[in-house]
């Protein structure tokens, strides 16, 4: 960064850790006994939608190292588009397969990243619901290294942002948490919550 970038006030981007990814078991584990919000099993990674044979590749490639995975029902990861033209890499897992669902994204992640897909990348989310129904994502955002809790009210349309304020502060010693609020996005029926 030169002082040019000072004087404008433009920072320099965080790399992506996707390591961070592996630190979501031990955030569950402070988010049940806290909140009792345990995982759901199902996760995905949300990119700009790519076209043409080099991302089937890196897709068929993903299935691959996935379908290896022995303690599965059903395809590794689903390929989903939602409504805004973004397209999802669903991975589904039973409740109580956390760690495995992790190793899922991070191999989604890594595998977009080598084939060149990095840019593309957004965020990955692991989904939660407490015993009222209510779910809530902890969701990485690729391009700031960092998570943040998303509580969508169902039916609603409305954040719980209370509850994503309180969860925030629950989790800021497990997770590295988005400090710039405006970049807690609101994922509406995203796939994997």
């Amino acid at each position: 960064m030169g002082l040019l970038d000072i004087l404008l006030g433009r920072t320099k981007p965080v790399a992506p850790d996707l390591d961070q990814l592996f630190a979501l078991p031990s955030a569950a584990v402070t988010l049940e006994a806290t909140t009792s919000f345990t995982p759901t099993g199902r996760g995905a990674v949300c990119f700009a939608t790519v076209e043409g044979a080099a991302f089937e590749q890196t897709h068929r490639e993903v299935q691959a190292l996935l379908d290896a995975d022995t303690d599965r029902d059903g395809p590794p990861v689903e390929l989903r588009r939602d409504e805004y033209g973004y397209s999802w890499l669903v991975s589904e897992r039973t409740s109580d397969q956390l760690p495995l669902l992790v190793n899922d994204l991070h191999a989604v992640n890594s595998s977009m990243e080598v084939n060149g897909f990095g840019p593309q990348l957004l965020c990955s989310l692991a989904g939660f619901q407490d015993p009222q129904g209510r779910s809530l994502a902890l969701v990485y955002l690729y391009k700031r290294g960092s998570f943040y809790p998303l509580c969508t009210l169902p039916g609603q349309g409305r954040r719980d942002n209370a509850l994503e304020l309180q969860v925030a502060a629950l989790l800021e010693n497990d997770l590295r948490i988005e400090k710039d609020k405006t970049r807690w996005f609101p994922l509406w029926d995203a796939p994997g919550l």
